[in-house]
């Protein structure tokens, strides 16, 4: 499975996951976002995205363990990828069909959002 991070890089950017190498994801509140991160397994793959000003998708990650004690929030602790190999805008993923049923686009107010195998292709270019 794979899914889309947000971030606002003023905060936590990619930069900062590759530099601290893991990380545990934290500070998700909306409860469509919490049962994504819910469904998450180790080993999913993750593309981390910049929201602001940037509003691009920039880097990748894994899921590394999942620990749902606390059934309200999940602490999903993460790994650092690798930068993509072309950043993909909000506009350029809103124009593209593959995101035409996306949470993505529909519900923009959404920090993780699932991702198809063909969108994680081509967000990644992997």
């Amino acid at each position: 499975m794979a899914y889309l991070l947000k971030t606002e890089p003023s905060v936590y950017s990619f930069a900062d996951l590759e530099r601290e190498g893991e990380t545990t994801w934290d500070g998700v509140t909306n409860p469509v976002a919490l049962k994504f991160l819910r469904r998450m397994k180790p080993g999913d793959k993750l593309v981390i995205y910049h929201t602001g000003d940037e509003k691009t998708a920039v880097g990748t990650a894994k899921v590394l363990s999942v620990d749902a004690s606390d059934p309200k929030v999940p602490l999903v602790r993460i790994k650092a990828g690798k930068p993509v190999k072309q950043p993909h805008t909000l506009a350029e993923i809103k124009a593209n069909k593959l995101f035409g049923d996306s949470p993505l686009v529909n519900q923009g107010r959404l920090s993780v959002v699932p991702l198809t195998g063909e969108q994680w292709t081509w967000l990644t270019g992997e």
